[in-house]
């Protein structure tokens, strides 16, 4: 089992930055891939980005591409999510995931989840 909490949403104007964190505890942390989704009321859940276990590669929903950055730190068990040059459509909340194999965009085939964080960017 993994546990995974995630913080750092809030609200914050077009233009502006915040970064999302996703602790983990439980079994070993790097023997997990990771990646961030978000829900926008309404909407299906949406891939945002994933990374390997090691942190080698990365990749990201062409809608945040060179906007967004997903990072981790094993020794910390935490994965980030910098979110840069926010656009009021990237208003949603925010989840962590896991699951052991690297390279999959489908929420439904991650074992593990958080609780979800808020991120509303007003215009």
């Amino acid at each position: 089992q993994v546990q995974l909490v995630e913080s750092g949403g809030g609200l914050v104007q077009a233009g502006g930055s915040l970064r999302l964190s996703c602790a983990a505890s439980g079994r070993t942390f790097s023997s997990y891939a990771m990646a961030w989704f978000r829900q926008a009321p309404g909407k299906e859940r949406e891939f945002v980005a994933a990374i390997s276990w090691s942190g080698g590669s990365t990749y990201y929903a062409h809608s945040v591409k060179g906007r967004f950055t997903i990072s981790r730190d094993n020794a910390k068990n935490t994965v980030y999510l910098q979110m840069n040059s926010l656009k009021p459509e990237d208003t949603a909340v925010y989840y962590c995931a896991a699951r052991e194999e690297y390279g999959s965009m489908r929420y439904y085939e991650y074992d593990y989840w958080g609780q979800g964080t808020q991120v509303t960017v007003s215009s």
